[in-house]
């Protein structure tokens, strides 16, 4: 692929990433935020399924419930504990601390996966956790919206180790679809049994409730699979410190947010751990049993009846 090709769809995937934060805390002024992170999976879900419609379905009701609960926290865990942690601290803590998922996924791959990990991933981990301390302020006493935000990246790496078990059973595309769209629903059930429903109807919170589910969704995620397909996973799945970046950068644009000099310093040991977490050395075959959030989407490694099927 060509270099600059390459650069600007990692910046294009990544930036909508992070950018989703500051701009769901606008759409928070319009919805509640449960109905908010719900309708917008919702209406992305359906939308892939529509696209999809010629994919294989999943065909056993065992498959059907793997694919609920990978949206359950992929999509309704991660998301929800992100919307509901924006109402108490600023968005670009709030990317930072969900972007802690590529060292979760280090600590949950080994225990419950038995996947061996590089010394330099385990240094990542390290890394990450000193940034976290760091991050929030030199201190253990968590707000709500913390304790959510580190709540969400336990969420996320939970969904990308059932992804690794389970995911090699669906084709890409199905799998994206259908997790987001059972996410999208059980969140819209949380939004009415936990939350006091806010649903202001005007040009700019349709306007962000359609870039969410899109651009923010839709079009993400296809870039980043793109990408993953095309070029090398474990460099790409490098590219994800990108994110939380971009998600500070986000806020202080979009919302005047003022962020404190220890969470910089915070986030720049995060971004290193993540990098060295997910990073290959050029020319480095992988062991058996290694991965990393992006190698779990390598279709070349996992071929099965459902993914690459025959066109037509």
């Amino acid at each position: 692929m060509n270099p600059i090709y390459y650069g600007l769809l990692v910046l294009a995937t990544t930036s909508l990433m992070g950018s989703s934060f500051a701009i769901g805390k606008m759409g928070m002024a319009y919805f509640s935020p449960l109905l908010l992170v719900g309708c917008r999976f919702t209406i992305a879900g359906l939308l892939m399924v529509l696209w999809i419609m010629r994919r294989p379905f999943p065909q056993t009701a065992r498959h059907w419930t793997k694919l609920f609960l990978i949206g359950l926290f992929q999509t309704a865990g991660v998301m929800g504990c992100i919307f509901l942690s924006l109402r108490t601290i600023t968005a670009g803590e709030s990317s930072i601390l969900t972007f802690l998922n590529p060292l979760l996924v280090v600590l949950l791959g080994t225990l419950f996966l038995g996947i061996r990990y590089r010394f330099s991933q385990w240094l990542g981990v390290i890394f990450g956790f000193i940034g976290v301390y760091v991050t929030l302020g030199f201190h253990l006493q968590w707000q709500v919206g913390t304790i959510l935000g580190l709540g969400a990246a336990l969420c996320w790496s939970i969904g990308t180790v059932l992804i690794k078990k389970w995911g090699a059973a669906f084709h890409l595309r199905v799998l994206t679809a259908f997790q987001m769209l059972f996410g999208g629903l059980v969140l819209l059930g949380m939004s009415v049994t936990l939350e006091t429903p806010k649903l202001i109807v005007t040009p700019a919170s349709v306007f962000i409730l359609l870039w969410l589910a899109v651009m923010a969704s839709i079009v993400q995620f296809a870039v980043w699979f793109y990408l993953l397909e095309k070029g090398d996973p474990g460099k790409t799945s490098a590219f994800l410190f990108l994110a939380p970046f971009f998600g500070v950068l986000s806020g202080w644009l979009l919302l005047d947010e003022v962020i404190k000099w220890y969470v910089y310093a915070g986030g720049v040991l995060i971004f290193l751990g993540i990098f060295l977490a997910n990073w290959s050395p050029a020319g480095r075959k992988l062991r058996t049993g290694q991965t990393n959030v992006s190698r779990i989407f390598d279709t070349k490694k996992h071929p099965h009846p459902y993914r690459n099927p025959p066109e037509g």
